[in-house]
């Protein structure tokens, strides 16, 4: 068996995106909302299809872009969706071998309604008779969002992880795995050496509101100890991972490493321009991240890349676009402004 440096595990899409141009956002308790007008028709400028995407397609990408051996577990349906899939992540050098076709299954195809610079995502999690294939032991694996009737699936990872300590887990859940929480899932978060997740995912995973720290006033948090960025970063890890890193949008990232017991608060990269369209960016970052780590570099390290990748999709359609090889990431670097740097948290 060919051995990977890289192996993302989870649901692979096709992402259609619809550019809206007669839309409202309506702002309530400063939640913003996309309002349309109901029974009427909508024009829009344009529709742009991208396949193989997803949390875990897209990190798989990412990392065979930096120069990492990676391959993607994932399933699709035997159509032309899923073929274009095959197609564009084999253009990507990501191996497909441990993706499975399924008689009768669609591939999960997703609606994104884009208006300017943000996204309002229709999805659809197609029921797969998932099962862990015969990975080997790679370096890293990745494991990110699938359909809510993966629990066994989420148990045979973890066990998967149990008896393969030398392979490292990078985890950045998705919502069903969010909701499930830290208890259902402790295997995974108890194994795992890089965890990822935004502030308001991390508060609900602490036991936190739903809603945005924005929306919010102080006293309303039920967890008050968890408003700070750090505090969160250091809450996750006590769960499990090594590593927690709490990104808080165009804000920048928090990051707690056990390893060292340090915190560190990480700045955006400067944008070129405005963002075009937002979707991928968290992806760019956790993926980054993890490559980073898998290069042999450190966590310092990994916070000054992944920020690049972040600022980079946002300037293109779509979560992958945007993704940079090596060089070209390092070069932004060596271009970064002075106070483009991890500081302590």
């Amino acid at each position: 068996m060919e051995h990977y440096d890289f192996v993302a595990i989870g649901d692979t899409v096709t992402d259609a995106f619809i550019r809206l141009t007669e839309a409202h956002i309506y702002t309530e308790e400063k939640v913003e909302q996309l309002c349309l007008v109901n029974g009427t028709k909508i024009p829009y400028e344009s529709v742009t299809v991208v396949p193989a995407v997803g949390n875990s397609a897209n990190a798989a990408v990412s990392a065979a872009r930096l120069g990492l051996k990676s391959a993607l577990v994932s399933d699709l349906g035997k159509d032309s969706y899923g073929d274009d899939c095959i197609a564009s992540l084999t253009k990507d050098a990501v191996s497909t071998a441990f993706i499975k076709r399924h008689e009768g299954l669609k591939t999960n195809y997703h609606y994104v309604l884009w208006f300017r610079d943000e996204r309002t995502i229709l999805i659809k999690h197609e029921e797969y008779p998932y099962a862990l294939p015969d990975i080997g032991a790679p370096t890293w694996i990745y494991f990110s969002s699938v359909g809510e009737n993966s629990l066994p699936y989420h148990d045979a990872i973890g066990q998967y992880c149990a008896t393969h300590p030398e392979v490292k887990l990078a985890f950045q859940p998705g919502t069903f795995q969010i909701k499930l929480g830290s208890e259902r899932l402790a295997p995974l978060y108890q194994h795992c050496e890089v965890f990822f997740c935004n502030t308001d995912e991390a508060r609900i995973i602490l036991g936190g509101s739903y809603r945005s720290r924005t929306s919010l006033g102080k006293s309303d948090f039920k967890n008050q100890d968890f408003q700070d960025g750090a505090a969160l970063a250091r809450a996750i890890a006590a769960l499990g991972p090594k590593i927690a890193v709490i990104t808080d949008g165009p804000r920048g990232a928090y990051c707690y490493d056990s390893h060292t017991s340090e915190s560190f608060f990480m700045p955006p990269y400067p944008d070129p321009k405005p963002p075009f369209e937002r979707t991928g960016a968290g992806d760019a970052f956790s993926s980054t991240f993890t490559a980073t780590l898998a290069l042999g570099k450190s966590t310092k390290e990994a916070l000054l890349w992944a920020p690049i990748n972040s600022m980079s999709v946002v300037q293109k359609i779509g979560a992958q676009e945007g993704l940079l090889t090596r060089p070209v990431l390092e070069q932004f670097l060596t271009q970064a402004p002075v106070e483009y740097a991890p500081r302590a948290a």
